[in-house]
């Protein structure tokens, strides 16, 4: 199943990708002893869980005791002559051996070689002078793992055999052998089911741009990785998330008074539940924004590493999240409580501008040819176009849509806009899809 897809801008992937630095012998054994631990507590967890279920075993320990006394008198017959069967079996192996005239076998054979020159090792192919035609699996892995600039890269984050991961696409438009061509240059296995996507290019290792994502999972933190960096299993950032054990690299835990149960201790200013949707922002490249099933919504500086604001406008999960193209500090968020609000990041603590809508939000679209106007899907299958110059903060302004589309029958999960032509969008619903012209409303594809 794929969750969430987004594109990554043509030309900004290295041409060779680094590989991963393996750990050193201080961090495996580091890792080791946190693996330790986390058994141990596995264990002692498992323990307190049990020790009801113990004390109602220790009533029934003499009837099962008899009936082990029982069992093993009847079977000591048995066991005394299978004991004897093997006994002989040993002593027959030996004696088909001949142990006692191991050392008078003849000596002659060299397994090893006469020790010439033939017979040296060679570190590498290219040191044999036996080997005429030299191995260039090297030099064609190499080529494989190689980004044109002209190659279309996309994101897929999916979930197969309940292990998710996110797969990077590289699309060639023309290979050498003419046609075209698609395959997954490689991937990164993810912790937990993966629900959005987010590129970016601020560098979180210094240095101009770079090549990241932000993925946003069923778990609360927000995990940055960098897509230039092969076979990394640990991404380079996480954002929020539960406060762990240094010793053990569990998450703490705080206990609650009501049954027993513990509540997980989060890091300051970290979602509290899954993160649903992620906008980041192009003007302000240190900027992320985060939706999340907590019903609030984030701002994060991804370079500082913490969250700058944390509004809550909406009373049930917010789905997505889009910053307006045009300008930069205008936010827009859907939520399943049936509406859409336009929030200015300059005056967070404002209430915002609300739209109400007849079904839950499923995805949010600003129209990059203007300033002005955005679009919303919904779980009924509707799209409706906004215009937020008709827009008040009143408590009288009805929030009138400019148009309504009955798109689909059931939920539309994704809209897009054309940013070559304008008044063009997509409007997909799982695998089917429609390409609309909006000023007119013809369906074009």
């Amino acid at each position: 199943m794929i969750a969430a897809v987004c594109w990554v801008p043509k030309g900004v992937a290295k041409v060779l990708p680094d590989s991963a630095e393996p750990p050193s012998q201080e961090e495996i054994q580091e890792l080791l002893k946190c693996n330790v631990l986390l058994e141990s507590d596995d264990n002692e967890d498992s323990d307190e869980e049990n020790e009801e279920m113990d004390t109602e075993t220790d009533k029934n320990t003499d009837a099962v005791a008899k009936a082990l006394a029982a069992a093993d008198a009847l079977g000591n017959q048995s066991a005394d002559f299978q004991r004897q069967h093997k006994v002989d079996d040993i002593a027959n192996g030996l004696k088909e051996l001949d142990m006692d005239n191991y050392d008078d076998e003849d000596e002659g054979i060299d397994i090893f070689g006469s020790g010439s020159l033939g017979n040296c090792y060679y570190p590498t192919n290219d040191m044999d002078p036996y080997i005429v035609e030299q191995d260039d699996d090297d030099e064609d892995e190499i080529e494989d793992m190689r980004i044109k600039p002209s190659d279309l890269i996309i994101l897929a984050a999916r979930n197969e055999d309940d292990v998710s991961h996110l797969e990077v696409w590289v699309y060639e438009e023309e290979t050498e052998e003419g046609g075209s061509n698609m395959y997954v240059h490689h991937d990164i296995i993810l912790p937990a089911f993966p629900l959005s996507l987010a590129w970016f290019d601020c560098n979180l290792k210094g240095g101009e741009k770079g090549n990241f994502v932000a993925v946003g999972t069923m778990q609360p933190e927000i995990e940055l990785w960098d897509l230039d960096v092969l076979d990394e299993v640990e991404p380079a950032v996480v954002l929020g998330g539960a406060i762990k054990d240094e010793a053990s690299g569990k998450a703490t835990k705080l206990k609650k008074k009501k049954k027993n149960k513990q509540a997980v201790n989060f890091k300051e200013g970290s979602h509290t539940d899954s993160v649903l949707g992620l906008a980041w922002n192009m003007e302000y490249r240190n900027v992320l924004a985060s939706a999340s099933a907590d019903k609030s919504v984030k701002i994060w500086d991804i370079v500082a590493e913490k969250c700058e604001h944390t509004m809550q406008p909406h009373t049930d999960k917010v789905q997505a999240v889009a910053w307006n193209p045009n300008q930069a500090t205008v936010l827009l968020s859907g939520s399943f409580d049936r509406s859409v609000i336009m929030m200015d990041m300059r005056a967070p603590t404002h209430s915002g501008i609300r739209w109400p809508v007849p079904a839950d939000v499923e995805s949010l679209a600003w129209d990059p040819h203007t300033d002005h106007s955005f679009m919303v899907s919904a779980e009924d299958g509707t799209v409706r176009g906004f215009d937020i110059r008709a827009a008040a903060s009143t408590a009288d302004f009805d929030g009138k849509p400019m148009f309504t589309l009955h798109a689909h029958d059931k939920a539309v999960c994704t809209i897009s806009y054309n940013p070559a032509a304008p008044s063009v969008c997509f409007i997909f619903l799982d695998i089917s899809e429609i390409l609309m012209e909006i000023q007119t409303f013809h369906i074009l594809f």
